[in-house]
């Protein structure tokens, strides 16, 4: 267990630690707005102090004051919080240096991985996601993407592991630390993304990355790190590194601050807080699509595509998967793009777009339900766009028109906020404050099979539902007590949170 003390369960404490004022400009903000501000935030103050400085900077920012406290390095892919540590390594003295095995010595672990910028400064040197860890695991990490892994080629001495993927989206190999230390990943990462979101262009994707400004990574990823997010809440750890860093670097991570921005900008949880009962609101994302899952058959020919992706299913007509804009992307000759039925509704949505081949600028017809309500401009220069205030509510179907005579347009990164007029997640929790909902627990949560455990008094329940974050239904069962007094057999869900509604109770879980 974490030695957190319950600390990040009270709102506001790590909060406290920001200077009074620093988050100001970004009060009232949502998505990609937010996100922007943040970004003009932490890159104020910033002071980079160089690639050996890190060495420095570790002596304060590294080390154990929450597990051993012993003053060695905090080094997550060895720390073992519940057990006595494989090895231990003394700042300065027991820096790599050359490495064959676990505990020769540690060195500099870039969570986002230096080939993606080219090692290039400020990114090479900043401490907020550059952890000091063993040399051995940090050289099998390489620049893999995180993940949940299937089959380990790999099992560091405190279980971190590397091998293929098991999360949905994507399948090649992927790192996967502890559980303790996953939350700590995703929100290194949700800092990198958005201190340098006006530079993602330029770098490479790596399986994770995005190439826009918003969302700024993957929906595989995104998907990924939010579950970790909310499974692993800030620790006191984090908000020591975080505080220390700040001292290093003069900058903070605003997600470490203030755990619920990643709900704000991304969707999702706030991580460890108790979900809002209007969350998705205006300006939560609801739809990432990167078309990293497109059918890959026949892929310079114009024909029909369909696939799935976060519980969305897409058509693109008149479509080939051969052209790339950030990674993958579809391309749209005489045809349209158009999603699956989709809940929550649209407030604003954003899109990547690029001529290819021949031919002149134009727009594409964006249309919901049917009705056009706004265009989207193309040309031969990566042009990322956002149609502001479309603000429909219920189930939509979201479409982008190619009307041209034979322009190829490519599309990538598109996205959406909710609007929240008739949030379907807002009517899940409509009956947050019956007494019921107080007394019900899912346990142990998150949840690591198909069973669901509930605490509490079950035997007049009369119906289980269980929706994703986009207000989905996966599953219904009736009469779900029937056969076992605190216990629910589910269908296989992909990692991710999902809500359990149980009359007129609703709870929030999470599968690992």
């Amino acid at each position: 267990m974490k030695k957190i003390l319950f600390i990040c369960a009270f709102a506001g404490l790590a909060n406290a630690q920001a200077p009074a004022g620093y988050y100001n400009s970004a009060n009232g903000l949502t998505g990609a707005s937010l996100k922007t501000a943040l970004s003009t935030i932490i890159s104020s103050g910033h002071q980079d102090k160089g690639y050996s400085g890190l060495w420095t900077g570790y002596k304060t920012t590294d080390i154990d004051k929450t597990y051993e406290n012993d003053g060695s390095i905090l080094d997550i892919y060895s720390e073992k919080p519940s057990g006595t540590d494989p090895y231990k390594y003394n700042p300065g003295t027991n820096q790599c240096g050359t490495y064959s095995v676990e505990g020769n010595c540690y060195n500099r672990e870039h969570i986002v991985p230096q080939s993606f910028f080219n090692e290039s400064s400020p990114m090479v040197s900043d401490i907020h996601f550059i952890r000091a860890t063993d040399g051995k695991v940090n050289g099998m990490r390489s620049n893999y993407p995180f993940g949940k892994v299937g089959t380990a080629t790999f099992t560091s001495k405190n279980g971190s592991k590397l091998g293929n993927s098991a999360s949905s989206g994507y399948g090649g190999t992927v790192f996967e630390p502890i559980d303790e230390f996953k939350g700590d990943v995703a929100r290194m990462i949700f800092y990198f993304v958005t201190r340098y979101q006006s530079k993602l262009s330029s770098f490479s994707t790596g399986n994770m990355l995005g190439s826009s400004a918003f969302p700024g990574l993957q929906t595989w990823e995104l998907n990924v790190l939010l579950a970790w997010h909310a499974q692993d809440p800030v620790s006191q750890a984090e908000i020591n590194r975080n505080n220390a860093s700040y001292t290093y670097q003069g900058n903070r991570n605003p997600f470490i601050d203030n755990p619920g921005y990643v709900n704000q900008i991304w969707g999702g949880s706030s991580g460890g807080t108790t979900p809002n009962p209007g969350t998705p609101s205006s300006g939560t994302n609801c739809i990432n699509e990167s078309f990293e899952t497109i059918p890959a058959a026949s892929a310079a020919s114009y024909v029909t595509r369909t696939w799935s992706n976060g519980g969305v299913s897409w058509t693109a007509t008149d479509a080939r998967t051969d052209q790339t804009i950030s990674a993958k992307a579809i391309t749209i000759r005489n045809g349209s793009l158009s999603s699956s039925s989709s809940a929550n509704g649209i407030g604003s949505l954003t899109v990547t777009t690029q001529l290819k081949f021949s031919g002149s600028n134009g727009t594409l017809n964006v249309k919901v339900n049917g009705t056009t309500v706004g265009m989207v401009p193309y040309n031969t220069n990566v042009t990322t766009t956002t149609l502001s205030n479309i603000n429909i509510s219920g189930n939509v179907v979201v479409s982008l028109e190619n009307t041209s005579s034979g322009n190829r347009v490519a599309v990538d990164n598109v996205s959406w906020t909710c609007y929240s007029g008739t949030s379907r997640q807002s009517q899940i929790f409509s009956s947050e404050l019956i007494p019921d909902q107080r007394e019900l627990q899912v346990y142990p949560n998150p949840v690591a099979s198909n069973e669901i455990f509930i605490k509490g008094e079950t035997q007049h329940i009369k119906k289980a539902e269980i929706y994703n974050l986009q207000g989905k239904v996966m599953q219904t069962i009736d009469q779900p007590f029937k056969n076992s007094r605190n216990s629910i057999r589910m269908k296989p869900l992909e990692q991710g949170v999902y809500l359990l509604k149980l009359d007129g109770s609703a709870l929030k879980f999470i599968v690992k």
